[in-house]
């Protein structure tokens, strides 16, 4: 038995729920993949897996194998690359969760990392909240805000800018804000990232002030809410990525610019920085470089392209 490549079928049916779908991602048949797990149970004389006609689950030895198979097929990876072209080749998949309009920006500019890097693939996958790294198989995270999970390795590569705006035609029927008391007399659209609906939070320069809304649209994606204010529905707090194209063409109008949302850190995280992949490393090293390029998301503060 080739047991890392039973670890990945392994690995594959565990992601994907089911034989067949981890034999169509693997380009097998579906006897080949249970063949394959059962000869892992038979190797370590255990049961990995409950099969039900509901489903699978794992077992709880299958949930003890999931972390070490995960650091065994890492492992086989990383010698892959130091064994072409010196160490210098970055090769295989990186799968990243990152907020869903920090995905779309980089979405924009993958296209040269994938270029210089032919061997190398990354899945996007665009999540509002935490995930279980181990669990989801994920090799990078890009959260907003203070991360709790200290057994994670974090790295600050920035900060959010964001703006309170409202279509012209919502501030036709509703006069704008001019601090943040204002707001309990307007119609809110809330983005309700981890959980956190009923607040926002704004700065001055001098102090920071927060504000008990109560929303009457709140979606758990930051696009959702994007669309419900260009639809003239009510006062939003939005990313400059997805904002600053619509106030550049009038579509979106900044609002009680004297204060401004509160910048949060823009952290990416991942399980180990020992013996960390090649392709791993290259991808964090684009996500760094790239949010670094960007002038809104340095900390020393945000640019106002629509002021010229």
């Amino acid at each position: 038995m080739d047991i890392v490549s039973a670890l990945r079928t392994f690995l594959r049916v565990v992601e994907t729920g089911s034989f067949s779908a981890a034999a169509h991602d693997l380009d097998v048949t579906q006897p080949a993949v249970s063949r394959q797990v059962a000869a892992l149970e038979g190797h370590f004389n255990t049961r990995l897996l409950h099969r039900t006609t509901s489903g699978l689950s794992l077992t709880a030895e299958g949930e003890r194998m999931m972390p070490m198979a995960l650091r065994i097929l890492e492992a086989v990876e990383e010698l892959g690359d130091a064994a072409g072209s010196g160490g210098t080749v970055a090769s295989g998949k990186v799968r990243i969760s990152v907020p869903a309009p920090l995905g779309l920006f980089l979405s924009e500019r993958l296209g040269d990392l994938l270029a210089a890097h032919p061997k190398l693939s990354v899945e996007l996958m665009f999540r509002e909240q935490s995930s279980d790294m181990i669990e989801e198989r994920l090799d990078l995270e890009v959260r907003l805000g203070s991360v709790a999970d200290s057994s994670l390795v974090c790295r600050r590569i920035g900060w959010t800018t964001a703006f309170l705006v409202a279509s012209p035609a919502y501030l036709a029927r509703k006069a704008p804000p001019r601090q943040p008391r204002d707001i309990k007399d307007h119609e809110c659209l809330c983005y309700n990232r981890a959980g956190e609906a009923n607040a926002w939070s704004f700065s001055n320069g001098a102090e920071d002030i927060s504000v008990r809304i109560s929303p009457r649209l709140t979606a758990c994606s930051a696009v959702a809410i994007h669309r419900a204010a260009l639809a003239g529905a009510g006062l939003a707090v939005l990313s400059h990525i997805i904002a600053v194209p619509d106030i550049i063409a009038g579509r979106l109008i900044p609002v009680m610019e004297g204060f401004q949302p509160s910048r949060l850190p823009i952290t990416v995280v991942y399980p180990s920085r020992r013996d960390m992949a090649l392709r791993v490393k290259t991808v964090l090293d684009f996500l760094t470089d790239t949010i670094g390029q960007d002038p809104s998301m340095c900390a020393s503060g945000a640019d106002r392209p629509w002021n010229g």
